[in-house]
This record gives C-alpha cells, sequence and structure tokens, in this order.
C-alpha cells in the first residue's frame, strides 16, 4: 500500500487552537497587575504604567525574534552579543560621518546578517542551534570588545532624537509661567514595538513564513516530504530574529546616546523568557506573537511591582526563574503522551 504523504498546503494550513494556556497566561497578567496596583504605591499611575510599557518594549521585540526561531524548533542565544554589536557598529558609523538615521539602518542590517549567519551555521554545516548561537554569542561579544577596547563612545546628539522623543505629550502653563506636564508622552520606543507587534503577527499568522515555520516545528521531516524549503525558512527566522536584535541595539545605543559595548548581556534569557511564558513551545511548532507580548508584560509587572515593593534585584531573578520553569513544566506536561487504558 502506498503511503500518502501530506502537502505543504496541508501542513502550513494548519491552526493551533486557542489554547486554556493562553487564557491563563493573560488571567496571570491581569492578576499580576491588579496585586501590584494594591499593594504597591504609585504602581497603577499613567507615568509608571508608560515607563514600564518603554522597558518593557526591548524585551518585547526581542521576543517577538525568539518566537519565530523557538517555533521552528531552534533556539538564539547569541541575542544579547547581536544588541551590543548593531548598538555600537551604529555608533561607530554615525561617528565616522554618516547621518545617524544612516548608520541607524546600517545597524540594524548587521544584526539581520548576524542571523542569516546563525541560520547558514545551522541548515548548511549541520550544527544544532544551541551550539550555532552559542558559539555565535561568544564570538560577536569578543568582536564588540575587541574593536572598541570595551569602551563606549559618545554618539552624536541626534543620534538620540529617535529613542528620547515622545508622541502626545501634553504640558500646561501656571499663570506664573512654570510649565507643568499633563500628560508624559508616549516613547517612540513604545510606538516602534507597537508597530513590530502588528508587522510580525501579520507575518506570522497571514504569510507562508510564519505558516511554514510552524509546521516545520511541528514535524520538519513532513514538512520537507511535502515540500516545503525547510533550510530557507529556518534561515529566515534567524534572519528576523536578528533583525530585532539590531533595532533593539540601535534604539539602545539611541537611548543612552552613546555605544554599548558590554550591553546586551543576558538579554536573550528574558526574550526566551518572554516567549515561553506566553506560550511558545520548546519542542516547536507551538507559539503566538500576542502570546510572547504578554509573557513580556508579565516580566515587566513583575519586575516593576517587585522593585516598588523593596525587592531586591536578585530576588526579582529568583521569581521570574520560577515563573519560567513553571511555564516549561506546564508546556511538558500538555505535550507529554497519553497512556492508553487498557
Amino acid at each position: 500500500m502506498n503511503e500518502v504523504l501530506p502537502n505543504k498546503e496541508s501542513l502550513a494550513g494548519k491552526r493551533a487552537p486557542v489554547s486554556l494556556g493562553s487564557f491563563i497566561t493573560f488571567g496571570a497578567f491581569v492578576l499580576l497587575f491588579v496585586v501590584f496596583s494594591v499593594t504597591a504605591n504609585n504602581f497603577f499611575t499613567v507615568r509608571n504604567v508608560l515607563t514600564m510599557a518603554l522597558q518593557t518594549a526591548t524585551i518585547t521585540m526581542m521576543g517577538i525574534g525568539v518566537t519565530f526561531v523557538i517555533i521552528t524548533a531552534g533556539i538564539d542565544l547569541s541575542i544579547g552579543s547581536v544588541v551590543a554589536l548593531a548598538g555600537t557598529a551604529a555608533v561607530m558609523i554615525a561617528n565616522a560621518g554618516v547621518p545617524s538615521w544612516l548608520a541607524m539602518v546600517a545597524g540594524v542590517g548587521i544584526g539581520a546578517l548576524c542571523g542569516l549567519g546563525n541560520g547558514l551555521l545551522i541548515t548548511r554545516l549541520r550544527l544544532p542551534p544551541f551550539i550555532a548561537t552559542l558559539g555565535s554569542m561568544m564570538i560577536l561579544r569578543g568582536v564588540v570588545l575587541t574593536i572598541t577596547n570595551a569602551n563606549s563612545s559618545p554618539a552624536p546628539d541626534d543620534f538620540g532624537n529617535l529613542a528620547n522623543n515622545t508622541l502626545f505629550k501634553v504640558v500646561q502653563t501656571a499663570d506664573d509661567g512654570s510649565v507643568n506636564t499633563v500628560f508624559p508622552g508616549v516613547s517612540y520606543i513604545v510606538l516602534i514595538m507597537i508597530l513590530m507587534v502588528l508587522i510580525f503577527s501579520f507575518l506570522l499568522k497571514k504569510t507562508k513564513v510564519g505558516r511554514y515555520a510552524i509546521a516545520i516545528g511541528s514535524n520538519e521531516e513532513a514538512s520537507r516530504l511535502s515540500g516545503i524549503k525547510v533550510n530557507r525558512y529556518k534561515v529566515i527566522t534567524y534572519i528576523i530574529a536578528g533583525f530585532l536584535s539590531g533595532l533593539v541595539g540601535i534604539l539602545l545605543a539611541s537611548r543612552m546616546v552613546t555605544s554599548q559595548p558590554n550591553g546586551g548581556i543576558g538579554y536573550e534569557m528574558n526574550a526566551i523568557a518572554s516567549a515561553v511564558i506566553g506560550g511558545t513551545s520548546l519542542m516547536g511548532g507551538v507559539g503566538t506573537i500576542g502570546g510572547t507580548v504578554i509573557g513580556s508584560f508579565i516580566i515587566g509587572v513583575l519586575s516593576t511591582g517587585l522593585t516598588m515593593m523593596g525587592a531586591s534585584y536578585f530576588a526579582q531573578q529568583i521569581v521570574i526563574g520560577s515563573v519560567v520553569i513553571l511555564a516549561v513544566a506546564v508546556d511538558q506536561i500538555r505535550n507529554r503522551p497519553k497512556k492508553r487504558k487498557g
């Protein structure tokens, strides 16, 4: 009897239903927000919410990139090093006389090239994603520290315009001439995050890149036999991760108006944590951008709330690490094969 192979349309057309886990994750976010609003002074204020959104925006963007990678059953440990290299390179290019906006484009491009390199190491040399991106993490960090001698350098003044300006800021001038800020405005970084969420949600849900990534993560061999160019779409997911890491790198450099060769250390952990907490399965084939956004904001709420309650940074790491372990444990239990009765 001849075996009937699935075609790529049937594989790519699979849709994971909205799971109970998604509602639980969102419910956990709401619960945490309510708890800290009650227990932490000034937590539920416009200024604090906007600050928390600003601090979480970079985690969200990196998390979106790594979500695409994890969906294909891969991993990217080089995110933090790409952030440092892209931002530092952009500042160096701007200091060489190139217009700041063009230097930023170059920085993002360098991030995408790093992602391309990771993808090629994994698909052409057949290296395990963990080993390939671990090596990249060390190499790229070494490169950025070598070319800067581990020293930061100031950027041109206009380099800081992107990350340090806001939209919708409202000020009021009093009778005595003093200026009061009625609404602090929304940072451009937050607006860029929202744009990236919309773009990559569409990419994951409505395009071949997203559908084939899910198919590859669900069953790579079946995807290959059905005609999907597995290596091509794997490389694309790593380019996406590199692109978004490069974007975060130039945003952080713009915010500080200096290069950050020592920056980005440990960022990959927060990015992966946001994806995992948001329901992306480390086994591949399952994940949403919306879930990653919620996961990143859970991390943001925990960090901000615990800080306002006086918890140390070390205590925060214990709590966030425990949440990650719980999320992975739930995912493993959910994907564990059920034993047949009898």
